[in-house]
């Protein structure tokens, strides 16, 4: 499905190279405002974490914080989903942008005006979260819409270059800043860049079908159960779900609340910044690689390399060196980035358009359900077994749920270069047809 803005530009465009999605005017609106989105939500964790530090210096405290925000992220994100399938998603974008800057513009004033509290971080961290869960399922499914079929692979691989880039910005200014002049500044910082990726949203226009789905009468229980239906239908989609159920869970306590203890402790939460900026900068490179990939098993390929996240754990636990970490950190990005693509390119190809924001909602959910229990006991357990000995059991629990997902069939022989309607009717063809019919992998290979 093109938008009306990619139908002015050259058929030329869709010819092909990595770059070729940037002919395409609402694609390059969406990727500035993702780009901006991306650079203040890469900035906000780093600049919250050392305000909870330097307000309380407890990692209990961080872990509340942090994960009141993914709380609220989780129970909003099905009805995100429904919104965005429903509701033109480019609305959804520009309010979800405008009302997060108002929300990080007061987490920032409270801790400039030094007005802040753990009480308050927590109900303004529920809001944000809450916001995030409602544009997550419309800015990914909003892709596709914004390019020709035969470039959604390298418009994904784009888009996530340009999701990169902003977030190394932001990780290396959030440490920077909270460095140099408080963690205040970089929080003011979110709410300037939320206000910019409104008014990009503002560029981004549909094609007409899409707008006429979001006409007809929402029946939120029944757009549920029919999202459920295409999430369930193919095994491939759950099971990596469940395996990032536990690597996210893992990451978050690890990374995000263990991470600066250890770094305030040894290197220091400037370098803090930089060492997280490395990972965004691996995954820029991991991007332009996975733009040029042709690799039919990308999904295999992608979900192996979720091995990687492993190792910058390993090293945070032994060698605390933060040249070390930041190569660590720089495979681990260049790694996901090969999964992030394999992931988005699998489903485009795969949901039909008009319900694929609620399959992205339900990825979301299960990915993100532990993340508040990953957040909230990191400290506990830190406090208790020690910081060395959590991050290598985190470690070790993530690479046997990648072993554990890399054992479906349907994984390893999913492949990838097809469209929706290729998929589809290869379901039909097999006498299968729906939602509830086998994804065009299990039809084509029946020990799928």
């Amino acid at each position: 499905m093109t938008d009306t803005g990619a139908q002015e530009e050259p058929d030329s465009a869709a010819g092909g190279g990595s770059w070729a999605p940037l002919a395409h005017r609402s694609f390059r609106h969406l990727a500035a405002g993702r780009l901006l989105v991306y650079f203040a939500n890469a900035m906000a964790p780093v600049a919250l974490a050392f305000a909870v530090l330097d307000a309380t210096g407890s990692t209990t405290d961080l872990g509340l914080v942090v994960g009141a925000r993914s709380l609220a992220n989780v129970a909003l994100l099905l009805v995100g989903g429904v919104v965005a399938d429903r509701v033109r998603r480019t609305l959804v974008l520009q309010g979800s942008a405008l009302a997060a800057a108002v929300v990080q513009a007061a987490i920032a004033a409270s801790v400039l005006l030094d007005a802040t509290s753990i009480p308050l971080l927590v109900v303004l961290s529920v809001l944000n979260g809450a916001l995030a869960a409602l544009s997550l399922p419309a800015s990914a499914a909003l892709t596709p819409q914004t390019v020709p079929s035969g470039l959604i692979r390298p418009a994904n691989a784009v888009m996530r270059m340009g999701i990169n880039l902003g977030a190394i910005a932001g990780s290396s200014l959030a440490g920077m800043a909270a460095a140099v002049f408080g963690p205040g500044w970089g929080l003011a910082g979110n709410a300037v860049a939320f206000c910019g990726a409104a008014l990009c949203f503002l560029g981004v226009t549909t094609a007409p079908a899409a707008a006429k789905a979001a006409a007809e009468r929402v029946r939120p229980l029944h757009e549920l159960r029919e999202g459920w239906r295409e999430f369930t239908a193919r095994s491939w989609v759950w099971i990596v779900v469940l395996q990032f159920m536990i690597v996210n869970a893992v990451v978050a306590g690890g990374v995000q609340v263990l991470g600066p203890v250890v770094a305030d402790d040894t290197f220091g939460r400037g370098i803090w910044g930089t060492v997280l900026a490395a990972q965004m900068a691996g995954a820029l490179a991991g991007g332009i690689l996975a733009a040029r990939s042709r690799a039919r098993h990308a999904l295999l390929l992608g979900v192996a390399l979720v091995a990687v996240e492993a190792v910058p754990l390993v090293v945070l636990a032994k060698t605390p060196n933060a040249l070390l970490l930041g190569i660590a950190m720089f495979a681990n990005g260049a790694a996901l980035e090969q999964f992030g693509v394999a992931w988005d390119v699998s489903l485009q190809e795969n949901i039909p358009h008009d319900r694929l924001a609620r399959v992205y909602a339900y990825d979301a959910l299960g990915s993100f359900v532990a993340l508040p229990a990953g957040e909230m006991a990191a400290g506990p357990l830190a406090a208790r077994l020690g910081i060395h000995t959590t991050l290598l059991g985190g470690a070790a629990l993530m690479t046997a749920a990648t072993a554990a997902a890399l054992c479906s069939p349907q994984i390893r022989t999913l492949t990838t270069g097809r469209t929706v309607t290729e998929s589809l009717s290869d379901s039909q063809h097999s006498g299968h047809s729906g939602p509830e019919g086998p994804s065009r992998h299990q039809s084509v290979r029946a020990s799928a």
